[in-house]
């Protein structure tokens, strides 16, 4: 009986086998079949049943083939893509993590370099305090490492700038790899294989000094092309120039190059540099472009406007390019400079003596423009409104480009300073001369106007971190700017019977649009279109838009990022602008300034003008006591420059209400640092109303008391909520709960999670939303109608009903209840609460 039992379960899993291999065989696939298949899988890589079945029918050579196997070939296809990314990914991240371990590991040679040459010195100097007559005898201790000057013995003599290249060449390495600088890591850069690169900054060295390696997916003589266009990438270049360029041994070639930088603030001259620069290969394959200056007085085409520059000193510097196994390469940067900062009012010197600056500015910068270009030219980087990445690049450079030549106001450009006896704290610049075109196309230049007016000035602030002010005037545009002085300027941009605004008058609605365009590797700098919402007040123009388009850059936003320069900087543009389009950029430079202990802090008073420069002193700075709290201050410099195209005949009234807008600009900025400022003492603005702060709780215990207070239940269901705990339960409520101001024109002040999601919107926006904005016709009539309930009885209830987000979808609640928000203290009405029952997207 067992053995019947035993052939019995035998068979019938023999036959499930057999049943099984007979659904699944395999199937040989046709050279035809696969190049079939592999057309669907290119438009389709998971069609659906009818769509293969659908296959079968159309293509005959399919037709011998089930539409379950069908199936299976496809997850197979898909199955083997997948495989082949994931293993081309490793490839990449294997090489990536290599060539990252061999820097890491050269790294590590050159600090363990550094140390043994660390103790070898403190054995001498050991040796040294128990020889006291050594020490006073040996001349040698009294010897000063200086760099040397190289005069150019003659400019038409290789041989000379030979010797000088060559030296150039063995003092930039020493520095890239070894240990001739003491380099100690930038402040918040950590090394991995992750980031952009390794970053190190001088000590006790003479000048500023920065370094950086790090890998790019580049090849060597790409990077260096790359990097000897050096107005690029390098923002605060104006111009570079090679005057002389001759062949050297090993196919390298010497340069003679006069460059210009620009000045960050109206508060010091620019800066230019007359250096010799020397391309050349190594032995192992490296490529080297190393520069320093030369003594002499090369001075540019033009040696009446190279009397507005400062001649700095470029010590040692340079690239240091090695190929890489298997493509890309390894880049070494070295900036060194002596910026002269003597030349400067004392209050700016640590802008002029910090490394971290020139690290920011120059190093970091030149390595995130490297591998920026590394991912546009691999395909990374996705398009912003169908525009090309090198067309996002060149708005980029053009409106920091425009800025800076706004701030720095040189006289080659055409600018002349009008009535400016020194007692004035806003410069007012005019430049007759400015071509607004973007390119050389004369059919996008404007001819009619009769040039560009500067309005200008700078301030020092003190305790403002400068990313997080320069994010408010990014979000909170209303805060500081007159929607009508924008309305100026886009329509003095556009030719036509209407070209100078004050006809129509314009009344702003409060809405700014951020549309973004593209952005740089680390989001360090986006560039974005703002759409600011208008309307004509003008009767028979009532039902027409009268939005303002801006192009805006906005960089420095990072807190973290040490020594880094914040700008927000942008111009009117067509809302479909050319490639071409010409640009007017204003905007704001905040850039912080490195603490010493020592420094003078009471030279300026906090968030004073600072272009009255008489009071500062150019010359050896001077050493004066400072007590300790005082030292544990952040300060830096804001400067302002707004510019405005004007015809000829209203120059004066421009330049009137130019001064009189950039004076209120600085006070709307006073105003919002104070508040934003961790000492500040003004509640008006900043952080009150996010989440966790003590405003918020206080405002979380006031809604909730209120909503018990008139309506007889809790809002919250546990009585027992305190502190934290209470807007903690009343930030993740179900229902929408918002709070706007009693003013005019309501706007909110507050919502919970639900609310800004049923908004669409954040925190920071949520204070430019108007109350009448959210609701449609009827919801408005509804509000209207039991309004004067609310304000009587403290409370109403509002039917079903649909508003809209900030995003234009429609929103559906099945009932709204409105109460008065009372404070605690005194029973007065501190704001309307709002909450939206049931909401849900239509």
């Amino acid at each position: 009986m067992a053995m019947v039992v035993a052939q019995h379960r035998e068979s019938s899993s023999s036959g499930s086998i057999d049943k099984h291999l007979d659904a699944g065989k395999y199937v040989r696939y046709t050279a035809e079949q696969v190049e079939a298949l592999e057309r669907v899988y290119a438009e389709c890589p998971k069609p659906s049943s009818l769509r293969r079945q659908q296959l079968i029918r159309e293509c005959p050579i399919l037709s011998n083939i089930e539409p379950k196997q069908i199936k299976v070939w496809f997850q197979n296809r898909r199955c083997r893509e997948k495989q082949r990314k994931e293993a081309s990914r490793l490839q990449t991240v294997n090489r990536k993590l290599t060539a990252m371990n061999k820097l890491l590991m050269e790294e590590n040679d050159r600090l363990q370099k550094q140390v043994s040459q660390l103790v070898c010195e403190n054995g001498y100097m050991r040796q040294q305090l128990h020889t006291t007559s050594a020490a006073t005898t040996d001349a040698s201790c009294d010897s000063v490492v200086t760099t040397p000057q190289h005069t150019m013995r003659d400019a038409n003599n290789p041989a000379g700038l030979l010797s000088i290249a060559e030296e150039t060449l063995t003092e930039f390495l020493s520095k890239a790899t070894g240990t001739a600088v003491d380099w100690v890591q930038m402040p918040g850069m950590k090394p991995g294989p992750d980031s952009v690169g390794i970053f190190a900054i001088s000590q006790s060295c003479s000048g500023v000094a920065a370094r950086a390696c790090g890998l790019v997916s580049l090849e060597p003589t790409k990077i260096a092309e790359i990097l000897k266009d050096r107005p690029s990438w390098f923002r605060d270049c104006r111009s570079l120039e090679v005057f002389t360029m001759f062949p050297a041994g090993s196919g390298g070639t010497i340069e003679l190059v006069y460059t210009q930088t620009y000045a960050p603030t109206t508060l010091a001259p620019a800066r230019d540099f007359w250096t010799l620069r020397y391309t050349t290969s190594l032995e192992n394959g490296s490529l080297v472009v190393c520069e320093r200056s030369l003594s002499g007085s090369g001075s540019g085409p033009n040696p009446a406007a190279a009397a507005q520059f400062v001649r700095a000193e470029t010590l040692p510097s340079g690239y240091l390019i090695r190929p890489c196994e298997g493509g890309g390469s390894i880049i070494h940067i070295v900036d060194h400079l002596n910026l002269e900062a003597w030349s400067v009012p004392e209050v700016l010197r640590p802008l002029y003596e910090s490394s971290k600056v020139v690290a920011q500015k120059m190093t970091i910068a030149a390595l995130r423009y490297i591998r920026q270009i590394a991912q546009e030219t691999s395909g990374e980087v996705v398009y912003g409104l169908g525009r090309q990445p090198a067309v996002l690049r060149t708005f980029s450079q053009r409106l920091s480009r425009g800025f800076n030549d706004a701030v720095n106001g040189f006289n080659d450009d055409g600018w002349t300073v009008l009535n400016c006896d020194g007692a004035e704290d806003v410069i007012i610049a005019v430049n007759s001369t400015k071509n607004l075109s973007g390119t050389s196309n004369p059919a996008s230049s404007l001819t009619f106007l009769g040039g560009i007016l500067c309005a200008k000035a700078s301030m020092l602030l003190q305790n403002v971190p400068p990313a997080l002010l320069v994010r408010f005037l990014r979000e909170h545009r209303s805060e500081w700017a007159d929607f009508n002085v924008d309305a100026y300027s886009a329509a003095s941009l556009k030719a036509g019977t209407y070209a100078y605004p004050g006809m129509r008058p314009t009344r702003f609605t409060g809405s700014q649009i951020i549309m973004p365009l593209g952005h740089t590797i680390e989001h360090e700098e986006m560039l974005e279109v703002i759409r600011l919402e208008g309307h004509s007040l003008a009767q028979e123009d009532a039902f027409v838009s009268r939005d303002i388009h801006l192009l805006q850059i906005c960089s420095g936003i990072d807190e973290n990022a040490v020594g880094a320069c914040s700008e927000l900087v942008f111009a009117p543009i067509d809302e479909m602008f050319p490639d071409d389009a010409p640009l007017v950029p204003s905007g704001f430079r905040i850039i912080p300034l490195d603490s010493k202990p020592g420094d003078k802090k009471d030279i300026v008073a906090t968030n004073r003008t600072l272009d009255l420069t008489s009071g500062f002193e150019v010359g050896p700075a001077t050493t004066t006591g400072a007590d300790a709290s005082s030292s544990q201050n952040t300060r830096s410099v804001l400067t302002i420059a707004f510019q405005f195209p004007f015809d000829s005949s209203l120059q004066d009234n421009v330049a009137v209400m130019a001064r009189q807008y950039v004076r209120s600009v600085i006070s709307s900025v006073q105003r919002v640092a104070m508040a934003i400022s961790p000492s500040g003492i003004s509640p008006a603005v900043g952080a009150k109303l996010s989440p966790g702060s003590p405003e918020a709780v206080t405002l979380a215990h006031w809604i909730c008391q209120s909503y018990s207070y008139y309506l007889g239940s809790d809002l919250l269901r546990s009585d027992s909520l305190v502190g934290d705990t209470m807007l903690k339960h009343l930030w993740h409520h179900q229902d929408a709960i918002l709070c706007c101001s009693l003013k005019s024109l309501p706007v909110f002040i507050f919502a919970n999670q639900a609310g800004l999601d049923m908004l669409e919107t954040t925190l920071v926006a949520l204070q430019d939303i108007t109350l009448d904005k959210i609701f449609d016709e009827s919801g408005r009539k509804a509000l209207y109608t039991d309004f004067a309930k609310l304000m009587e009885q403290g409370f109403a209830y509002l039917p079903a009903g649909i508003c809209m987000s900030t995003m234009g979808r429609h929103v559906s609640y099945d009932q709204a209840i409105a109460w008065k928000v009372l404070t605690g203290e005194d029973n007065t009405v501190h704001c309307l609460a709002f909450s939206f029952i049931n909401w849900s997207f239509v």
